[in-house]
C-alpha cells in the first residue's frame, strides 16, 4: 500500500494490479532501451523471472556499438531465456551513475534484483555467446521463468476499472461502494480490502480541502481523542506510519474506556494499510499487545 518510507500513493493503488498483469501477459521485449520509467518493471521485476543483461554504452564508443549489435542478435535468438536492456550513458547518465558504472561499455547481469556478474570493455561475439550461455545455464534455473505463451491469464474484474474511474473523479463514495460489492462476493480479497481502507483514510483526512494542520492541532490538545485520530491519519498519508502508530499507542497508554477503544480501532484500521510483515506493524502490534494487559 505504501512505499517503505513514502506517503500513500493513491495512483499506485489504483494501477498496481494492472501493472503486474501487464508485466506477466505482455509480449516480452528481448532487447529494450532502459529509462527511469521502465527500470523497475523491465530490470528489477523481470530479473525475478529471467536473467537481465544491462549494457551501458555510448554511440561515441565503437566497442559499445559492437556489443549492442551482438547482444541484440543473441537476445533475438535466446527465446526469452534472458533479456537485454541498453542504457545510453549520454542521454541517461543518471541511470549509469546509479548502477555504479565508471566507464563504457560496461555490462552487468542481474538476477532477482541483484547483480551477479559484470565486465567492462569490448568482447568478441563468440565470447559474448559463451558468457550468455553460462549465465542462462547457471542462473536461469534458479529464477521463476516467464509465463508460458499459452498460459491463460485470469481476467481482471471490470469493476476495478470502474473504481479507478471513480477515484480519478474524486468520487470516493462510489469507489467504496464498488469495493464493498466485490468484498461481498470475495471477502478474502486482500488487495481490495487495502484499497478500500486507503480510500477511507484519504477521504476522512480530505487533505486537498483542509485548511488546518491536524498534527499541530493534536500537539496542542494531547488528550482529545478526535485530534489524535486525525493526526494519525495525516501522519500515515504523509508517509510516517511509525509516528501514527506511536501516537495512538501513547494515547491508549494514558487513556481508558471509549477513548482508548477508539484509538485501538483506528490503530487496527491503519495496520490494514500495510503488509503484516512490515517491521513497523510488527513492532506496533507487539506494543499493542503489551498495552492491553
Amino acid at each position: 500500500m505504501t512505499t517503505p518510507h513514502g506517503a500513500i500513493d493513491l495512483g499506485r493503488l489504483q494501477h498496481q494490479a494492472e501493472a503486474r498483469e501487464k508485466l506477466a501477459s505482455s509480449a516480452v521485449e528481448s532487447f529494450f532501451t532502459l529509462t527511469e520509467e521502465n527500470l523497475e518493471s523491465h530490470v528489477l521485476q523481470r530479473s525475478v523471472q529471467v536473467p537481465v543483461v544491462v549494457l551501458v554504452g555510448s554511440a561515441r564508443s565503437e566497442d559499445s556499438e559492437n556489443l549492442k549489435a551482438t547482444f541484440q542478435q543473441l537476445a533475438a535468438q535466446g527465446e526469452n531465456s534472458f533479456v537485454v536492456g541498453y542504457v545510453d550513458s549520454d542521454t541517461t547518465p543518471q541511470i549509469a551513475q546509479a548502477l555504479g558504472v565508471r566507464g563504457v561499455p560496461t555490462v552487468l547481469a542481474l538476477a532477482a534484483g541483484r547483480p551477479v556478474t559484470s565486465f567492462e570493455g569490448g568482447q568478441p561475439a563468440d565470447m559474448l555467446k559463451q558468457w550468455v550461455d553460462t549465465l542462462v545455464q547457471q542462473i536461469g534455473p534458479q529464477l521463476q521463468g516467464l509465463p508460458g505463451a499459452t498460459e491463460e491469464e485470469e481476467p481482471q474484474d471490470p469493476r476495478l476499472d470502474a473504481a479507478t474511474s471513480a477515484l480519478n473523479l474524486g468520487d470516493f463514495d462510489a469507489a467504496t461502494r464498488i469495493y464493498d460489492e466485490i468484498l461481498a462476493e470475495d471477502p478474502t480479497n486482500k488487495e481490495v480490502k487495502q484499497a478500500k481502507a486507503t480510500v477511507a483514510v484519504v477521504k476522512r483526512l480530505d487533505p486537498q480541502n483542509r485548511t488546518t494542520d491536524p498534527i499541530a492541532e493534536a500537539e496542542a490538545a494531547p488528550d482529545v481523542v478526535a485530534k489524535q485520530l486525525d493526526a494519525a491519519d495525516a501522519e500515515v498519508v504523509a508517509g510516517a506510519p511509525e509516528k501514527a502508530f506511536d501516537r495512538l499507542l501513547s494515547f491508549m497508554e494514558r487513556s481508558a474506556g471509549d477513548e482508548k477503544e477508539a484509538a485501538k480501532a483506528r490503530l487496527l484500521e491503519l495496520f490494514g494499510l500495510f503488509d503484516s510483515a512490515d517491521e513497523r506493524v510488527k513492532e506496533a502490534r507487539t506494543r499493542l499487545a503489551s498495552s492491553l494487559f
